[in-house]
């Protein structure tokens, strides 16, 4: 009988990124279906669901940037293995309970558990993305590109550290936490061409 080869290290990435593009585009047409159409026909109406809108905007945009930032990950990789599938499923999970939140915000017109718990999932959203990076790393090695774009990542701990400044401010005011959530999304809007430029080098 011919010996059967064993499996490297790693595992084709193909279908992890598959399966998170397909959970990212659920995720944000949940969203959208949680938007209300306005309970009148004129301004007053509109503004009413200013609050929940400018909500779904921020959320759109954090859930994009964790997608863009997923896709620039993978490109700087050859292979993902099991521990890194786990930590991709982790940060779904946490990505999938933002319509959730965003749902529990309006109803409560932004209160100050919901809002903190905005930051929670935010948080633990983070918390996932650095996990699956060290997996992707452990598994294409400290010498990989991944390993020398990351580096020290101080921008990522400065994100996590302002999520987890929130949590308890939002029983303070609620408006400083969702300040708080919105400068951590514009502090990411600026691209990260770190990973790009090394994958393409």
């Amino acid at each position: 009988m011919p010996e059967t080869q064993m499996p490297g290290p790693g595992m084709s990435k193909g279908r992890m990124e598959a399966f998170t593009d397909g959970v990212i585009a659920i995720i944000i047409t949940i969203m959208v279906l949680e938007l209300k159409v306005p309970a009148g026909h004129d301004l007053a109406a509109l503004a009413a669901s200013l609050p929940v809108f400018l909500a779904y905007v921020l959320s759109y945009i954090n859930v994009g940037l964790y997608w863009n930032n997923h896709h620039h990950l993978m490109q700087a990789v050859e292979r993902v293995n099991g521990r890194a599938l786990w930590a991709n499923l982790f940060l779904l999970f946490w990505l999938s309970l933002v319509p959730f939140v965003i749902r529990w915000m309006d109803e409560s017109d932004f209160t100050a558990l919901p809002t903190a718990a905005y930051g929670v999932v935010l948080a633990m959203a983070a918390i996932g993305y650095f996990w699956l990076q060290r997996e992707v790393i452990a598994c294409n090695g400290p010498d990989s590109v991944l390993a020398a774009a990351i580096g020290e990542d101080r921008k990522g701990h400065l994100s996590l550290a302002l999520y987890i400044l929130a949590i308890p401010l939002a029983f303070i005011s609620p408006w400083i936490a969702i300040a708080l959530y919105v400068a951590v999304a514009a502090m990411w809007f600026i691209p990260d061409r770190r990973i790009e430029k090394l994958a393409q080098g």
